[in-house]
This record gives structure tokens, sequence and C-alpha cells, in this order.
């Protein structure tokens, strides 16, 4: 059976809730400056922690047991993540150039497919673990700021250079 599901999320806001229709499933909020983030879905709550500096990796956390249960690794030119999880290995990637579509791949195809932009998208599968629905948003918002830390860290030293 396939399902469809909705996420949105405001032009300043750090949380992604989801929904199934009218009915709110759960949310992913981030912790920016904690490096951590929390989510909630259908009552099942987790942590995504991330650590390291320069190969940074996220390690999933049972909320209820807080026992880690995955992790996550992310390539160099953010285009891809591999999520170890339940004694799997999944693939995390982006499905065009404007970042727009993205998926979650096994070895059978795609488990999940997740579309949108900064404010509002769906996704699609079906059979797949909750978890993997908040895993894929996760990763979506890590590059996202990571763009975001590049943008910063190339262009305010040009800025600065030309007004000073």
């Amino acid at each position: 059976m396939r399902n469809i599901l909705n996420w949105k999320r405001g032009a300043f806001s750090n949380t992604y809730h989801i929904f199934s229709g009218e009915e709110h499933l759960g949310e992913l909020t981030d912790r920016t400056f904690r490096q951590i983030s929390e989510g909630i879905i259908r009552q099942k709550k987790y942590q995504f922690r991330t650590k390291g500096l320069f190969k940074q990796e996220t390690s999933i956390i049972d909320g209820d047991t807080h026992e880690p249960i995955g992790h996550i690794t992310y390539n160099s030119m953010m285009t891809r993540a591999t999520i170890q999880y339940a004694g799997q290995s999944l693939s995390w990637k982006y499905d065009n150039r404007r970042q727009s579509r993205w998926s979650i791949c096994d070895d059978s195809g795609i488990r999940i497919k997740f579309a949108g932009r900064s404010a509002r998208g769906s996704i699609e599968y079906e059979n797949s673990d909750d978890l993997l629905v908040l895993t894929g948003l996760f990763v979506t918002n890590y590059y996202q700021q990571a763009m975001i830390a590049i943008f910063v860290a190339v262009f305010i030293p040009i800025w600065v250079s030309l007004f000073t």
C-alpha cells in the first residue's frame, strides 16, 4: 500500500512537522548549536547526535532507552549519506540537481521518496520504518545547514574585505 505524508516548516523555524492528511504524526526539531536534533513520530522519540569537526557522524538514539540504534555517515560532496540501522545499510541521496528530490534506498531499491523545498514537501513510501522518515528529513536539514555554513565562511570574509 502506497503511503503519502506531508511535511511543513516555517521560514525561520527549526522544526519540521509531519502530517498524514490533517493528522499531525510527528516532528523533527533541530538544536543547531548543540548538534542534537530531536524527533517524534507516532509517539516514538528519537535523537540525532552529531559529533566530529571535519568528518562528522551522527548517532541515532532511541528516545526511551537512550541507547544508540544506528548511525549516519556523510560523504564529502554533500550529496550522499549512509545510514546503518537495524542490521541494514541504507543510502540517502539527492535525486536531482536542484536538490528538491531525495530518497533512501537499500539493496532492493528505493524505500522512501522525498520531495520539497525549504518550507514544505511530501514523503512517499510503500512499507517503511517511521524512523527512516525522520532520518531522511534530518540528513536533508544537515546538508542544508552545512551549505549555509560554507556560504558564510566563504562570503563573509570577502564582504568584510570589500568594506575595510
